[in-house]
């Protein structure tokens, strides 16, 4: 974005941020009324969505949600303790642990995720033309609303 930011878009950026950390927000709260604290909910979802039909590694989950991988390790024995994680061995490689939701943990992480799916349906529109609006300034194309 060539030259200074606007005040428009300082008022986008927020608008964004502010999105972003209600959405965030939200999201912790609807997690702990579920019996997951937002870390639990975060491993659950990076077990879940990951593309290996084998599992993740402890190593991935701490990409993932951006920890150390001691801290990983702290976690996901909290959530085995829990019930909604289990570890097995790679059937391929013995030193390599893989992640895996538990019938409790999917059961969780599901009705979690309707949620979540469904909040984002409604935020969309607006994140939608926040990113359009960003699209355009980037490419040099004035932004809607400003001269």
């Amino acid at each position: 974005m060539p030259g200074e930011p606007s005040d428009e878009d300082y008022r986008r950026l927020l608008e964004l941020r502010t999105g972003l950390r209600q959405f965030l927000r939200w999201s912790e709260q609807h997690a702990r009324s579920a019996g997951l604290t937002p870390a639990q909910h975060q491993l659950l979802l990076a077990i879940r969505g990951h593309p290996d039909e084998r599992g993740p590694t402890v190593s991935d989950v701490a990409e993932y949600l951006l920890l150390r991988h001691h801290s990983a390790v702290g976690l996901v024995d909290r959530a085995a303790r829990a019930g909604l994680v289990t570890r097995e061995q790679d059937g391929a490689n013995a030193s390599v642990v893989r992640l895996h939701l538990t019938d409790e943990g999917s059961t969780r992480l599901e009705a979690l995720s309707e949620q979540h799916l469904d909040e984002l349906a409604h935020l969309a529109p607006t994140m939608h033309a926040l990113w359009d609006a960003l699209e355009r300034q980037s490419a040099g194309a004035p932004a809607r609303g400003t001269s």
